[in-house]
């Protein structure tokens, strides 16, 4: 027998899960949140292997869904400081890097940016070449001022050569710093895509540090598993990877909740709401993977184009809070959160909730529901149809037609909304609902992705989708997936006319199971 450990850590909670070799759950455990994660999720480790005695030397994976490069890049704390390099001089000078960043965040990383010669032009040809002298120079400056380096070069995702080479002579003069180049992680856009190298390149230690916490929290436990970190698509990647590319874990909880959704309910197109203690996210399910978005994405303040799943979140959750006033009622957006078993009324506390609102209407049977039994009751009906109005309003947001369509409820805060919904086919709450993410993250293939310009008139269009596929694999096999069992899960190929060369932008996606 072998067992997988599955921890993903939420907003409110950690959740945990031990499955069999099966991937069917045998013990599942919540607990809150901390306020540095680390020891909520030793918490959470320690409290799900109390719940069934396994034979700890047969748990062989153990996966991470964290919110710590997420929480970095919004406190502003624990990051990298970042020698930014962009490459594209005579050109691109007029808007300098980190133009539009909050002032803090900018403060953060170091404020530090280098404008050099070279770039290429849209159809590949070069801007200038590459100006080799002044990266050493570079280096030299930055040397033991920053933690790592991030290369955005002009129309990288077109020629990556620019880029490539100045990381190498990165390396020559600075030894093992890590390196973040914009073509492995950003598509066409320089600044959005420059934006999202350099915040990778800050969450290097971030990362490397959440690896080693959760591999002590594990050999604490007596446990020698592989370990693999969620991505923000539904699938895993190694440790190793994760290093690399850290920015990959932005926005993997609310994936793991989908991909959780559908291995529990075994649909493959649905639309997926997950309701925590503090926010409701709504996603969808294309083929079993999030659907991801195709517009640029915010973190922290800075505007990025990298994948990101396509999400609408909501400030309602299993701990929001309810006030009456003269404007009559309103839920939220804030919430007691993790403190709602000292902050809820019907735990003893002094805050109206969500939660408290249907105990006291008889949908749910939390806490003490004595503790609620004189509230009016106009008012608590009010509330719900509220709360089930906002619910509503957000899956008609997210689907593509007016055509009803199955929904799949989970997350523990998800026994505030109801077993019918106005666009719904059907509303489904699986069994283990409450802790689908972790079991998302439990169960999840290891994917591989890229997003390359590719010239049609050189390679043909089956020459291009071929190369692009391969690359795909290459990528899915460092990210730590079995190549025996990898296959391609999606293509998406895009004429660009404005470019020569008859240049189409092609993306696929490649996923397999775990390495063993």
């Amino acid at each position: 027998m072998s067992y997988r450990i599955g921890i993903d850590v939420g907003g409110t909670n950690t959740d945990a899960v031990i499955l069999d070799k099966n991937l069917v759950p045998i013990a599942k455990a919540k607990t809150p949140t901390t306020a540095d994660v680390t020891s909520g999720i030793y918490n959470a480790i320690s409290l799900v292997l109390n719940q069934k005695e396994v034979d700890r030397s047969e748990i062989k994976y153990a996966m991470l869904g964290t919110t710590h490069c997420t929480n970095a890049v919004v406190e502003r704390k624990r990051l990298n400081k970042v020698a930014v390099i962009r490459i594209g001089l005579p050109a691109t000078g007029a808007i300098k890097p980190l133009t539009g960043w909050p002032q803090d965040l900018k403060e953060a990383i170091g404020n530090m940016y280098f404008l050099v010669g070279g770039g290429h032009e849209f159809d590949g040809r070069e801007i200038a070449p590459l100006d080799e002298k002044a990266i050493r120079d570079i280096a030299k400056q930055v040397k033991g001022v920053a933690d790592s380096v991030a290369i955005t070069s002009v129309f990288a995702p077109v020629s990556t050569d620019h880029e490539k080479r100045a990381a190498e002579i990165i390396k020559e003069e600075l030894g093992d710093i890590p390196v973040s180049l914009s073509h492995e992680i950003g598509s066409i856009g320089l600044l959005e895509r420059e934006n999202a190298t350099v915040l990778n390149a800050a969450l290097v230690d971030v990362a490397r540090t959440t690896a080693e916490g959760f591999k002590d929290a594990l050999a604490r436990e007596g446990i020698d598993a592989k370990i693999y970190f969620g991505q923000n698509d539904g699938t895993l990647m190694s440790v190793d990877y994760a290093v690399r590319y850290p920015i990959l874990t932005i926005a993997c909880g609310p994936t793991n909740s989908i991909r959780g959704a559908s291995f529990l309910t075994k649909h493959k197109n649905a639309l997926v709401v997950d309701v925590g203690g503090t926010t409701t996210d709504v996603g969808v399910l294309v083929n079993g993977f999030p659907r991801q978005s195709s517009i640029a994405v915010e973190i922290g303040g800075v505007r990025t184009n990298f994948r990101m799943p396509d999400l609408i979140s909501i400030g309602l959750g299993g701990g929001t809070v309810v006030r009456e006033g003269s404007e009559g009622i309103t839920i939220g957006p804030d919430s007691v959160g993790y403190r709602i078993t000292e902050a809820g009324l019907v735990f003893g506390g002094n805050t109206l909730t969500t939660t408290d609102v249907v105990t006291a209407l008889g949908k749910a049977a939390i806490g003490d529901v004595t503790k609620v039994k004189d509230l009016n009751q106009d008012m608590l009906k009010q509330t719900y149809k509220k709360i089930v109005s906002m619910a509503e309003e957000v899956v008609d947001r997210m689907k593509t037609s007016s055509e009803p369509i199955p929904v799949i409820l989970v997350g523990g805060g998800s026994v505030i909304l109801p077993d019918e919904l106005v666009g719904a086919s059907e509303v489904l709450r699986p069994e283990h609902y409450d802790v689908a993410n972790a079991i998302g993250s439990a169960i999840a293939q290891v994917s591989g992705q890229i997003e390359r310009v590719f010239s049609i008139d050189e390679l043909g269009r089956e020459g291009a989708l071929k190369m692009a596929k391969d690359m795909a694999i290459e990528e899915a096999v460092k990210a730590g997936a079995d190549p025996a069992t990898i296959e391609i899960v999606e293509i998406d190929d895009v004429p660009l006319a404005y470019m020569p060369g008859n240049a189409t932008k092609i993306r696929v996606k490649a996923a397999g199971n775990l390495a063993v």
